[in-house]
């Protein structure tokens, strides 16, 4: 069993967040407005892990995984209710 962990956005990952998600995370991460985030909560990161994959997921929406060939990928999930 894996368990999962949170992290604030900007942040370092904690150690159980695999190599292959980091270099996408801090791309998230440095995408986001600085303008924006100063007048709301900062956003946080979730990692699970489902079928033994990983998977951070922000606050915002914006998903990383990893797809079949072991690639990290960023999407958003429009089933977030955030315009």
């Amino acid at each position: 069993m894996q368990l999962g962990t949170r992290w604030s956005s900007g942040d370092e990952p904690p150690a159980a967040v695999p190599a292959a998600l980091r270099a996408q995370i801090a791309a998230v991460d440095r995408l986001l407005p600085a303008d924006q985030l100063a007048h709301q909560p900062t956003p946080r990161w979730t990692l699970t892990w489902l079928e033994g994959r990983p998977i951070a997921e922000l606050d915002t929406g914006v998903i990383v995984s990893l797809d079949a060939d072991g690639e990290a990928v960023v999407r958003k999930d429009d089933d977030t209710g955030i315009s």
